[in-house]
């Protein structure tokens, strides 16, 4: 395993609802935090954010407990149909990079 896969990553998180709790997360799941939280209000989408799971990682940080919205959109183009972007309501800062297990 890399260093990145064995070291966590803790956040601070405060949904909107005023719940605040910490998250530690490793992996995809914290790469997936973090580019929520550059993404601010604009939110992610699997076009402009390439990821194998997206939704996968959305649906680990909202079982964690992480206020995510889903926006459903249209896309044209030879494989039209409706792609998700994915945006952070929660306020999150990170507390510790990379912390060890």
């Amino acid at each position: 395993m890399t260093a990145s896969r064995n070291n966590r990553t803790v956040f601070a998180v405060t949904n909107p609802d005023k719940q605040t709790f910490r998250l530690g997360l490793r992996g995809r799941n914290s790469w997936a935090m973090k580019k929520l939280m550059d993404a601010g209000a604009a939110g992610c989408t699997p076009f402009k954010n390439p990821a194998p799971r997206w939704s996968a990682y959305v649906h680990n940080l909202r079982r964690f407990g992480v206020t995510i919205e889903t926006i459903t959109e249209r896309h044209d183009g030879a494989f039209a149909g409706n792609h998700a972007r994915y945006v952070l309501l929660a306020d999150v800062t990170v507390i510790n990079e990379g912390a060890a297990k």
